[in-house]
């Protein structure tokens, strides 16, 4: 890699941090690519460069905190292992990003200002709703395999995000609860297990 194109990434990074910091701090609707320039020692052009708008950045965001904390994770359907063993490894991926505390507070950033602005909710998630795609895809893989019964895909994955969500995000979200403990964790995804397979499996 070249000199300038390290360079580049260098910027790229400090840009994504800075604007982390500004989020955080300040929430969506105050804080400006002016001001995430500052703080990132760039120009407002090099930011504009990188991300054509704040939204775009705050994505960009997100996705990289999906990304980083799911990375481990193998999500492919395998029709010779137990469901319940692919399904358990899942669900703790889910679990892992929605404990993460940059991911939670940005979380709260982007439902403070998505409630004043709900069309901008489209274009803040649409990324993070592709990655949701893994257990909808592992569903469907397992359908095909005649293994889980017949349900939409996406109603069976929403189902398990929502349980795990009423445990390990809504309450960290809008009460500041603590993340789950890992004992809990498991207790968590056990639970959502039992009642899923309970449901779907054949």
């Amino acid at each position: 890699m070249t000199a300038p194109q390290r360079l580049t990434d260098r910027k790229r990074e400090a840009i994504i941090q800075a604007a982390i910091a500004e989020f955080r701090d300040n929430g969506f609707e105050i804080t400006s690519m002016d001001r995430i320039a500052a703080t990132a020692g760039v120009s407002k052009r090099t930011v504009y460069n990188h991300f054509p708008s704040k939204e775009e950045l705050f994505a960009e965001i997100l996705n990289q905190l999906w990304v980083r904390v799911t990375a481990e994770q193998e999500t492919s359907y395998r029709p010779d292992e137990p469901l319940r063993d692919q399904l358990r490894q899942l669900l703790i991926a889910k679990l892992q990003m929605l404990s993460d505390d940059n991911f939670l507070d940005l979380a709260r950033v982007a439902i403070a200002a998505t409630i004043h602005s709900p069309e901008r909710a489209q274009s803040m998630v649409c990324r993070i709703g592709e990655r949701e795609e893994n257990l909808t895809a592992w569903i469907r893989a397992a359908q095909a395999d005649g293994r889980l019964k017949a349900v939409a895909p996406e109603f069976a994955a929403q189902q398990v995000h929502g349980l795990l969500k009423s445990f390990a995000f809504w309450p960290q979200i809008s009460m500041g609860m603590p993340s789950l403990s890992a004992e809990m964790q498991s207790t968590v995804v056990e639970s959502a297990l039992d009642m899923f397979l309970a449901c779907y499996q054949q």
